[in-house]
């Protein structure tokens, strides 16, 4: 590839200035207004990643691996995300556009690569927002069984529907309120923990006496310590996948108001947000709750399998689950609302680049593109798969199929983020001009890059262990 077809799409004005269409103030390109701000940006993102994966995925996480293991793995993944994040927002700042890193890949590597990226993307989102849709009803399911949960699909799919036709201004404001349950009720339990370790409830004082028995470190499918570096990496693919759903916070740039400042505020703020509420619950859950727990494997889909609340049962504290229950619902639909607004933009942005049809980038009087908040949220009608078992199959297949995008995704923001860097090197421009620098290059996003193509790889692994043709 030339250097003239690598610098294809850049320019080297700033961000903010008016004669770059990347970055102008007002409207954009594709007809959507700026008026998100940071706290915004910041809230989707937030919104995302605060799912059903950190509330009772991290149950069985710790159950396979240890709290050790679990914690480790936490960390580490959350340098891999720095890279990812602090690359997006040297270049989102710069270009701030909708769909972002689907653009760059077009731009800085080659169009064929943004299609292919775009659209893996795309699908893994949509696909995304049936499987909300479907644990609204289940955790509903924990106070009546009366009701369908074909029902709760239903009622939740129009209302979400509905509300993103509305001024994008409306959406931001209502993920952030949405994402701040999720963020009090996680500061709340580390809080809880704390005073639950020190001593409050029926346990006494814990202090680290599940860290020595049963320890901090579980052998998992293999004994010795290849069982627990085994139990390890698992663990550090279940972390890459709760925390995916952070790099939606430059999605929306095409919408935001002064980008040049508000874009580099929210990548800061989104992952040290994300990390240490992350890592926190993740700590209190490993100290107050020994990984040979029953709890943490029964299979439930609602706040009886949640770590947060084993926590409050072993203290013996009665009145919790309901409350958690109450927040995984909050937790799943605000994650379908940023699901379907984010699956739309980027669908706006890949019209944009023509690699979907034009007509999705069509916008109505707020802004909003309605034909792609209508594609987008079709797909979470299937859903409705889960109302059968053969369709439960279905539907799961899909999920397996998009489970892999994010690391795909993470890999070539990394990949773009080494391309950027290259093209400004060749069009003289200092990175110390950019709006925001990031950090520790170009060893950091090489850093990113390894990392997320090696887990990627190996993700799956066990079922060489234990072979399994229907999970292979």
């Amino acid at each position: 590839m030339t250097d003239e077809k690598l610098a294809h799409g850049i320019s080297d004005k700033p961000a903010g200035d008016v004669a770059n269409p990347d970055v102008e103030t007002g409207q954009s390109d594709e007809g959507l207004k700026r008026e998100l701000h940071s706290r915004h940006l910041q809230f989707i993102a937030i919104g995302a990643a605060l799912g059903t994966g950190l509330f009772l995925g991290i149950g069985g996480a710790l159950s396979k691996a240890g709290p050790g293991s679990l914690f480790i793995s936490f960390l580490f993944l959350g340098s891999v995300v720095y890279s990812i994040m602090t690359a997006l927002g040297e270049m989102a700042s710069y270009i701030p556009v909708t769909g972002a890193f689907t653009v760059y890949a077009s731009r800085f590597i080659d169009p064929t690569l943004g299609f292919a990226m775009g659209w893996i993307y795309w699908f893994s989102w949509v696909i995304t927002i049936g499987l909300e849709l479907t644990a609204s009803g289940l955790i509903i399911q924990y106070w009546t069984e009366s009701v369908s949960i074909g029902v709760w699909i239903a009622i939740f799919w129009v209302v979400f529907t509905a509300a993103q036709f509305l001024p994008t201004f409306v959406f931001g404001e209502m993920e952030a309120y949405l994402s701040s349950i999720k963020v009090i009720t996680i500061i709340g339990f580390v809080i809880f923990g704390i005073c639950v370790n020190a001593g409050v409830g029926d346990q006494g004082y814990i202090g680290f006496k599940y860290w020595r028995e049963p320890g901090a470190f579980a052998e998992y499918m293999v004994d010795g310590a290849i069982g627990k570096f085994v139990g390890f990496w698992t663990v550090l693919v279940t972390a890459g996948f709760s925390f995916q759903g952070t790099e939606l916070v430059v999605v929306g740039a095409g919408e935001t108001a002064n980008p040049r400042t508000a874009i580099p505020s929210a990548i800061r703020w989104t992952f040290w947000a994300v990390f240490l509420l992350f890592n926190c619950t993740v700590f209190f859950v490993g100290i107050n709750v020994p990984y040979d727990n029953p709890d943490l494997q029964n299979g439930s889909t609602n706040a009886s399998a949640s770590p947060l609340v084993i926590v409050a049962k072993l203290a013996g504290i009665q009145a919790l689950p309901s409350i958690i229950n109450a927040v995984l619902l909050t937790a799943v639909l605000s994650a379908a609302n940023s699901d379907i607004y984010s699956s739309s933009r980027i669908l706006v942005a890949m019209a944009g680049e023509g690699h979907a049809p034009a007509f999705f980038s069509r916008t109505n009087r707020y802004g909003t593109p309605y034909w792609a908040v209508a594609c987008c949220s079709a797909f979470g009608l299937l859903a409705f798969l889960n109302l059968s078992n053969n369709g439960t199959v279905v539907f799961n297949w899909l999920l397996n199929i998009t489970a892999v995008a994010g690391f795909i995704s993470w890999a070539l923001i990394n990949l773009c983020h080494i391309r950027f860097m290259r093209v400004l090197k060749y069009q003289n421009i200092p990175r110390d001009e950019l709006p925001y620098k990031a950090p520790f290059q170009p060893y950091l996003s090489w850093f990113g890059f390894f990392f997320n193509v090696l887990i990627l790889l190996t993700n799956g692994f066990t079922v060489f262990i234990d072979w399994d043709t229907s999970t292979f």
